[in-house]
């Protein structure tokens, strides 16, 4: 386990491109919304390649911070936190001004059946928080679940499709995404709208729930039967690096790996490593929820983790019995109900 952490951690570990590009970065960096799976890893990343940069910048996380231990995890890494309820208007007005903003927040599980919340979240606080940062660059956290389904011949949706998002937390995402764009436009912003699915750490993710279900022995539905991954290391680049590239109208950016693959594919390798024949359930669909990040590979390079480095990884760390978050991505649902 000690050797398979090392091998973790150095994936983890800023590239060069990306400490180039925060020594080139003017002021500080906010991440609203610091908590949840994703805001940890990338604020430790933030404040590494900072460090590694050789030039002083503040790294600040903001959220409710509600998760037992996350305010001392983020402060161990050097990161400046502040506890707030960003539907709190006076609370949100309160925090620090600063150049660069990522923005984090929104809700996606237990929508069904917290319609208006899921709304307030994900379009009216986008509002208030573009009004708040206005002066600032502004990446946008989205969601490829704004696209339609596409075939999965087809390479994926790129960021000329028209969005059709099916239900209402891609209906929302989408509001998010508007809101953004609109108050670029208004107040002449530079935003990035950065369109994630779906991202892979040990601990979570598209590869560890198929591996869980082929140990466990259980059916894995194939009526999604095609996914796009990416580590979740080389998704916290793209998304600071992207700061560089915020522009006025707001520039729209998928990101994900290069691959459109097959869940079933994924299945037989987690097999072949964990000695165990994958059940299945159903039939591909000739379409699925796919993105193609042929633009993000463009400006940032292929994701330095492939797919079976992925996958042997994620193998390695379930037999070892590492550390797991209990929250699933859903990348089986057809019907939009999250």
């Amino acid at each position: 386990m000690n050797n398979l952490q090392e091998t973790v951690d150095a994936l983890l570990q800023p590239s060069d491109a990306l400490v180039a590009d925060m020594a080139s970065l003017e002021g500080d960096i906010l991440l609203l919304g610091v908590g949840g799976k994703i805001g940890p890893s990338l604020a430790k990343l933030a404040k590494q390649a900072v460090d590694k940069s050789g030039i002083p910048r503040r790294i600040i996380g903001a959220s409710r911070l509600s998760e037992p231990g996350l305010r001392e995890e983020l402060e161990s890494y050097g990161v400046e936190t502040i506890k707030v309820d960003l539907l709190d208007d006076a609370a949100l007005q309160a925090l620090p001004d600063v150049k660069n903003m990522l923005y984090l927040a929104g809700t996606k599980f237990g929508t069904t059946g917290k319609e208006a919340f899921t709304w307030a979240m994900n379009a009216y606080l986008p509002g208030r928080v573009a009004e708040k940062y206005k002066n600032s660059n502004i990446v946008v956290y989205s969601t490829g679940n704004v696209y339609p389904f596409t075939p999965v011949f087809s390479g994926g949706a790129d960021e000329n499709t028209a969005p059709a998002p099916i239900g209402e937390y891609g209906q929302s995402c989408l509001g998010r995404e508007r809101i953004f764009q609109h108050f670029s436009s208004v107040h002449n912003t530079p935003v990035l709208i950065y369109r994630l699915n779906y991202a892979n750490d040990l601990r979570y993710g598209v590869l560890l729930e198929i591996a869980k279900s082929v140990q466990a022995e259980k059916p894995i539905d194939l009526r999604m039967g095609h996914v796009n991954v990416i580590w979740q290391g080389d998704a916290n680049e793209i998304a600071l690096r992207s700061f560089l590239h915020c522009s006025v109208p707001g520039k729209l950016l998928n990101v994900t790996g290069p691959e459109t693959a097959p869940v079933r594919w994924i299945a037989e390798q987690f097999g072949k490593l964990l000695g165990k024949t994958p059940q299945f359930v159903n039939e591909e669909q000739p379409s699925a929820l796919l993105s193609n990040a042929a633009e993000s590979v463009r400006l940032f390079g292929y994701p330095k983790v492939g797919l079976l480095q992925m996958i042997e990884l994620t193998a390695a760390w379930l037999q070892a019995g590492g550390a797991t978050i209990q929250k699933p991505t859903h990348f089986q649902e057809r019907a939009g109900k999250f």
